[in-house]
């Protein structure tokens, strides 16, 4: 389980929005630890929409779901690699979370943010996973092995979620714990890979249980384009290792859950001196309270993390490189939250209330080359946020075909205790203290969905948005490559206000859905170039004046036979800087690391007495890596495949290739070029016992 600032709303809302179709009251949602598990039948059914399980086609709201199916079928075998086969998905730079450093996986949805902290809310079970101090998203800590499903919303929900749900929610459903059951993958390839995961679940004197472990390395590739390597390249190896547990009981009316989970991970990008590093242990526990007149739900949750980075200086022809500073980031949290759901009459409402408190500081070592007493060789700031916020939810069905939904969301935001503290060469350390800040916001939603016919339906929805600064966009200056980002301490909240129309047909073997949509994103924090270089940085997070970001999703499933699947997504996003006061060279001007073209293609056959077959294409359009546009980055179509043979005894045998026709593409272009990962072949076997796959 792993948390974040914003987990007050997750675990309430899910019965947030019971339509009323039945007077009787509504089955009280199950409790976020213990997802309700999908019916027998094909119908979809999913939480995050509406935070209450219902059919995907009866959520007023675009929502994509990448079932257990699709994730076991996948060639992909890092969490992040999955959710980027979905168009509307994707993080800051191409690059896989296999070399990318963590704090560039911001999650990004419809391309809504201009840098790479993530405007999207990514939880698990209810329980945010983005990182506390910063934003950004530990991939790696997911093991595709033990998630059910993944819903993705990508629609400003602030109003359902609070502020990290800037520009959408991405969910990740646990698979329940059904009795006894025992999955592992062993595997091995390219580039040194080898990977190992296992998974347990047993029910002893009625208690849920569930352990799971799994262990990733990788000798990894070249990433700088050979054009442009020095003696000081070379290889990026990674390793990661996440285990975790938790159980559940049922006692009367009552459900106790808690669990924990420990995740490290270890990067190099391939150049002396040049790494990440993180070690984070997170925990929570709630109770669920079923009963008349409503669901109370009650959570408590934390989390303590560190992320150490090495960063280098290079010399220009790449032969030579030192030790530039070592950064440490450590933080942690601290949260709880209480909802409680009922049926009043046609309505169903939800009220809750959660807070949160983040503290963490950013401290680097320098090492410049030519230090006087006047050169700073350390750096610490840091300070703590707060967040409380309350919810209400309300949802009524007007007519048997047209359902409405409203909620209304206040948040209050506060940084305190803030502070820089520098030292020079001959010392002493100076501090100097930041002022208070705090914010009030006010935001709501409305949705409406109208069944035209039984097959055809229509939605709409418009919102408002908020997201505060995080402690790393404050405090903690950032290197990538060559390019040195300042931090700023007077950064102001974001806020967006957007809406989205959509049509959506179900036939027998055929779903469709297409969703146009417009957001106004004000005070977004871009990375700005600067004229002239600040203490060594080329660049500094700042708020420009306004963004727009408009487009469309579209997205078509086929199931011409029981056993085959054809499905083909595009996602069209067209972000540019509508205002920037003081920096009219942005006017006009693309967002950075957002593509206007996603395009995925996914084919899949499926016969347990034959095989199991998988093949995927994605397109990915030309961007910039830049505020100014001035370094493009290409177009690029990858293939990836999977082949799987069942064997006996619970055991089967697979085979991936990523990149099959060996594509050099660029993923960045931060002073220096990277390109993606190689072509790339992985042979498995994997082993299943137990009623669900």
């Amino acid at each position: 389980m792993r948390t974040s600032r914003l987990a007050p709303l997750l675990v309430l809302v899910t019965s947030a929005t019971a339509w009323a179709d039945d007077p009787a009251p509504a089955p009280a949602a199950p409790p976020a630890q213990t997802p309700a598990p999908a019916p027998a039948s094909e119908e979809v059914i999913v939480v995050t929409g509406l935070r209450l399980p219902r059919p995907l086609d009866d959520v007023p709201a675009a929502t994509t779901v990448i079932d257990r199916d699709q994730i076991a079928r996948a060639p992909q075998p890092l969490a992040d690699d999955l959710v980027r086969a979905a168009p509307s998905a994707g993080t800051f730079r191409r690059s896989s979370s296999a070399i990318a450093d963590p704090t560039s996986q911001g999650l990004n949805l419809r391309g809504v943010g201009p840098s790479g902290v993530s405007r999207a809310l990514v939880l698990e079970d209810g329980i945010p996973l983005n990182d506390p101090f910063g934003g950004w998203v530990y991939w790696r800590a997911l093991s595709p092995l033990g998630v059910d499903r993944i819903e993705i919303v990508p629609s400003g929900a602030s109003a359902l979620f609070g502020n990290f749900a800037l520009g959408g929610v991405l969910q990740v459903i646990s698979r329940p714990i059904d009795g006894e059951a025992v999955d592992a993958v062993f595997a091995g390839g390219s580039l040194g890979g080898r990977r190992a995961a296992a998974r347990a679940t047993g029910k002893p004197g009625g208690v849920g249980v569930e352990i799971d472990v799994e262990s990733w390395h990788s000798d990894g590739y070249a990433p700088i384009v050979a054009a442009q390597r020095g003696k000081v390249d070379g290889p990026a190896p990674s390793t990661h290792t996440t285990a975790g547990g938790r159980v559940q009981y049922a006692l009367g009316s009552s459900t106790l859950h808690a669990g924990a989970r420990y995740f490290t991970e270890s990067l190099e990008a391939g150049t002396l001196f040049t790494t990440a590093d993180v070690r984070t242990v997170t925990y929570g526990a709630g109770w669920q309270l079923a009963g008349d007149p409503g669901t109370l739900d009650v959570e408590l949750f934390g989390g303590d993390q560190v992320f150490d980075q090495e960063r280098a200086r290079v010399s220009p022809d790449r032969m030579t490189a030192a030790k530039s500073a070592d950064g440490h980031t450590p933080s942690n949290n601290q949260g709880a939250v209480a909802t409680w759901t009922a049926r009043i009459g046609r309505h169903a409402i939800v009220v809750g209330a959660d807070a949160q408190r983040v503290v963490g500081s950013a401290i680097d070592a320098l090492f410049p080359a030519v230090a006087q007493d006047s050169t700073v060789v350390q750096r610490a700031a840091g300070g703590e946020q707060r967040y409380a916020g309350a919810f209400a939810q309300g949802a009524l069905q007007l007519t048997p075909e047209l359902q409405l939904a409203a909620a209304l969301r206040l948040d209050g935001w506060q940084n305190v205790d803030a502070s820089s503290t520098t030292t020079t060469k001959a010392g002493p350390a100076m501090t100097t203290p930041f002022a208070d800040a705090s914010r009030l916001q006010l935001d709501p939603r409305l949705g409406a969905l109208y069944h035209v016919t039984h097959e055809i339906a229509v939605r709409a929805s418009a919102y408002r948005a908020f997201r505060a600064p995080t402690l790393n966009e404050l405090y903690r200056p950032f290197q990538v490559g060559t390019v040195l980002t300042a931090a700023n301490a007077q950064l102001r909240p974001e806020t967006l206000w957007g809406g989205e129309l959509g049509a959506q047909l179900v036939l027998e073997g055929l779903t469709a859905q297409a969703t146009a949509f417009w957001n106004q994103l004000s005070d977004p924090i871009a990375n700005v170039t600067l004229a002239m270089p600040v203490d060594g940085a080329t660049r500094q997070r700042q708020n420009l004046g306004s963004t727009r970001i408009l487009g469309l999703d579209v997205d078509l499933t086929w199931r011409p036979a029981a056993a085959w699947t054809v499905r083909v997504a595009h996602a069209f996003s067209d972000g540019s800087v509508r205002t920037a006061p003081g920096l009219p060279d942005l006017v006009g001007k693309r967002l950075a690391q957002d593509p206007h073209h996603r395009t995925a293609a996914i084919v899949s056959y499926d016969d347990p007495r034959l095989a199991t077959l998988t093949a995927e294409a994605r397109y990915l359009g030309t961007q910039f890596e830049d505020d100014l546009n001035t370094q493009p980055i290409g177009s690029v179509v990858l293939f990836d495949a999977r082949a799987e043979r069942a064997l006996s005894a619970g055991f089967s045998l697979f085979v991936t290739g990523r990149n099959l026709f060996n594509r050099h593409y660029l993923v960045g272009r931060a002073g220096i070029d990277t390109e993606g990962a190689p072509r790339t072949f992985e042979l498995g076997l994997a082993y299943h016992t137990g009623a669900r796959r």
